[in-house]
């Protein structure tokens, strides 16, 4: 849980400070939120879930 939520965290701050450099506009980025709660509710959403965190416990091995 706490990987997840740090993982909303960068990818939070790193989607604000892309718009904040006009490197992506206001509606890009509420597509681009909005996709993520959708690709959350299907069925790749716990995949998608399970490999983030298995990236994550790889990278904390090291």
């Amino acid at each position: 849980m706490t990987v997840t939520i740090s993982m909303v965290l960068l990818f939070g701050v790193v989607l604000v400070l892309l718009v904040h450099h006009r490197k992506v506009a206001v509606g890009g980025a509420t597509v681009a939120v909005l996709f993520g709660f959708l690709l959350a509710s299907t069925d790749a959403g716990p995949d998608i879930s399970d490999s983030l965190q298995s990236i994550a416990d790889s990278i904390s091995d090291q």
